[in-house]
């Protein structure tokens, strides 16, 4: 079974030599681009030592042995490799310019460790490669897939496409594994973290406070490790793509406004895990459901701009005197939308927007609730209700 992603067009689209496709691992990567591809792309993946090896010490050898197309996988591992692909790409851009002809797609690549890509790649292939960042599954992309799909089965599993692929497999004993052997390990070695048993206290410490404002010094105060620490490991987190921090809107003409960012995971279903759930039905009536569902909420959007390469900026909207809205959507063109996420089971109340925040903002005359379930509704002059089963749909009608 192949779950169809939203990413999918930009990529057929892109005509640049090179295409890299970032994200975690085990979120699709591969399977992408194996759907996307031509049958004439050959698959080398970098999880082989002796391919990695062979690609780092000889790389032009390498390209003699596996001539393009090529699908790479896993590329962070060879850095060696790039400086040949660029060499390679520039010699064939030169003698396709000579014949008049088009340069098409020769490398299509996958990476999983940002902080190696970072720091490997993406000089060398500066002006010859087209980049994509890809994460879990979207909640529209499994309901698109599985219209049977509850909110509360994504919730607790995430969006991990091994998880809907095949329903037999124990999501516990799947996540388990993953931040066994992805987070504390791949991460942590390459990060150079030398305090592995610390760095996963503050990975469940930062789970419990998804969707939460992040204070640093309360995050070390509780794992006893310093604040500068602590800073420098989300960054980490972040950089991987496994947590995003939620910036505030910030403007001159108001000093009200609060300076923290909020903290969120990109997939419900590792922090459910980090935060030590077993089961579906106790998450739901726990305190922590609405900080998960708000989190849900944040992905769903990331996932969107990410998947269609909307250049918007995403803001929390909060004053000093508690005022909040959850998400500040802002596009090039101009325009604002404020979004809240309300967990909600039964009945929504609807609610005005703040009046410091229509000051600020008199263009926008509504705000809208994301709700956990349900159907599209106005609830009132200037507030609707929107499933998060339809979001997508919604921001799709954004220019």
């Amino acid at each position: 079974m192949y779950i169809f992603r939203d990413i999918t067009q930009r990529l057929i689209n892109s005509s640049m030599p090179a295409q890299i496709v970032i994200g975690p691992r085990q979120c699709g990567k591969s399977t992408l681009l194996n759907h996307v591809i031509d049958t004439n792309f050959q698959e080398i993946t970098f999880d082989d030592l002796q391919l990695r090896t062979l690609a780092n010490r000889e790389p032009s050898l390498f390209l003699e042995q596996f001539k393009p197309p090529l699908l790479l996988d896993e590329v962070q591992y060879v850095p060696a490799l790039f400086s040949e692909i660029k060499k390679y790409v520039d010699q064939l851009k030169r003698q396709r310019l000579q014949d008049n002809q088009l340069l098409s797609v020769l490398f299509r690549m996958t990476g999983s460790n940002q902080l190696l890509m970072d720091k490997n790649i993406k000089e060398s292939l500066a002006g010859r490669a087209s980049y994509f960042y890809l994460n879990t599954l979207s909640v529209h992309e499994i309901v698109s897939a599985m219209p049977e799909s509850k909110v509360v089965n994504i919730l607790f599993k995430g969006g991990w496409p091994e998880l809907y692929i095949d329903p037999a497999m124990p999501p516990i004993q799947y996540l388990n594994d993953y931040i066994c052997s992805y987070i504390e390990k791949d991460i942590v070695l390459s990060a150079g973290i030398q305090k592995q048993e610390a760095f996963n206290i503050v990975l469940s410490l930062l789970a419990a406070r998804t969707g939460m404002l992040l204070d640093y010094a309360n995050l070390a105060r509780d794992s006893g490790i310093r604040a500068v620490t602590v800073k420098e490991w989300v960054g980490v987190l972040q950089r991987t793509g496994l947590v995003y921090s939620l910036k505030p809107y910030a403007s001159n003409l108001n000093k009200r406004l609060t300076k923290t960012p909020k903290i969120y995971f990109l997939d419900t279903g590792l922090a459910a895990r980090l935060q030590g759930w077993q089961e579906q039905q106790p998450l739901l009536t726990s305190p922590q459901a609405g900080g998960l569902f708000e989190t849900l909420v944040c992905g769903e959007i990331i996932k969107f701009i990410q998947n269609y390469g909307k250049d918007w900026q995403l803001y929390l909207w909060r004053t000093k005197e508690g005022e909040e809205i959850d998400f500040l959507i802002m596009t090039a063109a101009g325009e604002v939308i404020a979004l809240d996420a309300k967990m909600s089971m039964q009945t929504v109340q609807g609610m005005k927007l703040p009046a410091s925040f229509k000051k600020q903002f008199p263009q926008v005359n509504q705000i809208i609730l994301i709700t956990f379930g349900g159907q599209k509704l106005q609830l009132s002059a200037e507030c609707s209700a929107i499933p998060i089963a339809e979001l997508h749909d919604f921001l799709m009608t954004i220019k």
